[in-house]
């Protein structure tokens, strides 16, 4: 099974420079707004399972689109899931990226993740537990197509570092841009990933193919 990971497009917040965490009014940008247009475009139609969603309005934005293209036979899909909310960034919410790079926490937050609990917040590794539980009810759900998980930039990267049994620790060497997809195969024995943080290529043909249910010398034979 392929899990199909996506964040949000680009928001008023990342025009601004501000770490928006889970504070209203954080709707996509006009840049977003286009990002959004062009993801459905890259995603294209393709069989889905299920669509779980962070309850943040503009990981909806991102995606209504392409869920636009789908029909209205995907509502029943569409899944809100609090797990895979923003991580509550506490007292560090709406403050600039500027102004937080010069407080004393942000070496923890880059160098060691997995100690960090922002103040009035929450731990990064609560959000890393939440979000594999999200993902892993995703997967447990019967029937045939990809789970597409649409999340924010630090949860979709501990989902990719656990999965890929990194520490979180090193979930900072993991890049996610806004509208950005990466894939995850779960055909085999452990998960593998099949793309990560892009943010141009047309997916149509990837994601109707077949999955990679082998393990290949060379790298992969290519589809």
């Amino acid at each position: 099974m392929q899990v199909i990971l996506i964040r949000h497009a680009h928001s008023l917040a990342n025009a601004k420079g501000v770490l928006a965490g889970r504070l209203p009014k954080n709707n996509l940008s006009e840049k977003g707004e286009q990002q959004a247009q062009e993801l459905a475009q890259r995603l294209g139609i393709f069989s889905v399972k299920q669509i779980r969603i962070s309850p943040m309005p503009r990981c909806r934005q991102t995606v209504t689109p392409w869920l636009h293209q789908l029909g209205k036979s995907m509502a029943t899909k569409v899944l809100v899931d609090q797990d895979l909310n923003e991580v509550d960034y506490g007292s560090w919410s709406g403050k600039k990226l500027a102004v937080l790079s010069r407080n004393k926490l942000w070496k923890t937050v880059q160098n060691s993740p997995s100690a960090m609990y922002f103040p009035a917040g929450e731990g990064l590794a609560h959000m890393q537990q939440r979000a594999m539980q999200a993902m892993h009810r995703g997967l447990e759900v019967k029937g045939k197509g990809a789970l597409v998980i649409v999340s924010h930039g630090d949860v979709i990267k501990s989902i990719v570092a656990s999965s890929l049994g990194m520490h979180l620790d090193d979930f900072q060497r993991i890049v996610i841009d806004p509208a950005s997809v990466s894939i995850l195969d779960f055909s085999g024995g452990v998960p593998r990933v099949v793309l990560l943080n892009d943010t141009r290529s047309n997916l149509g043909e990837m994601l109707r193919g077949p999955a990679h249910k082998t393990n290949l010398l060379g790298g992969g034979a290519g589809k």
